[in-house]
């Protein structure tokens, strides 16, 4: 009898990784009556590019009000599927977001619904994953939140491929590594994996 052996295992961020980082936007821009595009967002920080103020507890409000909508609905990232597809048998899918655990059901749903294969979905209602990565002792993350991925990468010594956006853009350690979509991060993976 041979020793079962143990597939790499994939962190993998949800929110601006799996799903489309401008997803949301159009809502936003409905909702607030405002034109922001993605090349607007240069912070992790939807207000920080509203063209005037906007209270923060009210679209906070607004936010977890519609969360539940917005993520049912949310465009997956160009290739995200197809590449996740093809890596389901030979890695371990854990994806690990900052949502609350209450839209557990509406995630798996979602991931049902756009056919994308996972192992285990972990919704940690913060955006620091490091505990939830080393329970689960994820041998790469995946992500598009500056501070997460540097994070990651040095606490965690691990790499950390993060998907450039506007808001990502300050310098990063040797382990994290930017890409610009789901083509580079396979072909990063198929070299280093």
């Amino acid at each position: 009898m041979t020793a079962e052996i143990k597939k790499p295992r994939f962190g993998i961020d949800i929110d601006g990784t799996v799903t489309c980082p401008a997803t949301l936007l159009p809502h936003i821009n409905s909702a607030y009556n405002v034109n922001i595009t993605l090349d607007d967002v240069k912070e992790y920080d939807f207000l920080s590019a509203f063209p005037h103020p906007v209270d923060r507890k009210q679209f906070q409000a607004w936010f977890e009000e519609n969360e539940p909508a917005l993520y049912s609905v949310s465009e997956c990232a160009t290739n995200a599927k197809q590449i996740l597809t093809a890596w389901q048998h030979q890695y371990e899918l854990f994806y690990i977001s900052a949502r609350g655990e209450k839209l557990l059901d509406i995630t798996k749903d979602w991931f049902t619904k756009e056919a994308i294969p996972f192992h285990h979905i972990e919704l940690i209602g913060s955006h620091d994953k490091i505990q939830a990565a080393k329970k689960h002792a994820v041998d790469v993350f995946f992500e598009d939140k500056h501070d997460n991925a540097v994070m990651l990468a040095e606490e965690l010594d691990i790499p950390v491929i993060l998907f450039d956006t506007p808001y990502n853009r300050p310098a990063v350690p040797n382990n994290v590594i930017r890409v610009y979509d789901w083509l580079e991060a396979d072909a990063w993976i198929k070299r280093h994996f």
